[in-house]
């Protein structure tokens, strides 16, 4: 296994993005990705009558792990390749890996490409939760009455009988929903705590949450106001 030097460059974004992005990333000297099929969960009126974009609820979610010396020079070419800087378009997020297997291959990147600064005006949480099937939506709902803008729903099945998918190390039992909800961090707590009394999640088999801290994010100006 490395060292803890690889973050986790992770994009959302509409559905036929993602092998593009994926393609950028390499360029930018990330060694692949792996591709996620999910759902977005706003309402349609949302997309329509607010945001000024056609609904397409139908999401792709990369996941890129790369050393900590590119981490900048990808998620820049990840923004670019996926134009996430615009409203609508998606979101990017890096989170720092502790440790990472399979990674020997990994090479230096020579683009060259000068990679501009972004700072970030509000530090954010990334809450996971993974729940029974059909389960999800109460998820969202109960996150968006706490103060989240939403959720990106993931289906967790295992690909055997006897076998279970994995997402950030957990594994995911056949028939799971996994929320992905990106949190300002002054609201992380009432989220959470909104999931966990709407899903019965301190009851034996309802499903776990847990909370990622994020280190980067690209693709919210939207979400780029002080908490109220």
């Amino acid at each position: 296994m490395a060292g803890n030097n690889y973050k986790l460059v992770i994009a959302i974004v509409k559905k036929g993005l993602a092998t593009k992005i994926v393609s950028a990333a390499q360029k930018a000297g990330a060694q692949g990705g792996t591709i996620v099929f999910g759902r977005g969960s706003a309402e349609r009126s949302v997309y329509e009558s607010i945001l000024g974009i056609d609904y397409e609820p139908e999401k792709e979610v990369t996941f890129i792990a790369v050393k900590g010396e590119w981490e900048a020079e990808v998620l820049n070419t990840v923004a670019k390749a996926g134009q996430l800087r615009k409203p609508g378009n998606g979101i990017g997020f890096v989170l720092d890996l502790i440790k990472i297997a399979g990674v020997v291959h990994q090479v230096q990147t020579t683009s060259g490409v000068e990679v501009a600064s972004m700072p970030d005006k509000l530090e954010f949480d990334l809450i996971v939760t993974i729940v029974n099937r059909g389960f999800a939506l109460e998820v969202v709902e109960a996150s968006k009455k706490a103060g989240a803008e939403g959720g990106t729903i993931l289906n967790g099945r295992g690909s055997g009988i006897h076998e279970t998918a994995k997402i950030f190390g957990f594994p995911i039992e056949p028939e799971k929903d996994i929320v992905l909800t990106l949190i300002p961090r002054s609201k992380t707590e009432q989220v959470l705590q909104a999931i966990t009394e709407k899903t019965g999640l301190e009851k034996p088999g309802k499903g776990i949450a847990f909370v990622l801290s994020v280190e980067k994010t690209v693709g919210i100006c939207h979400l780029d106001r002080p908490a109220e």
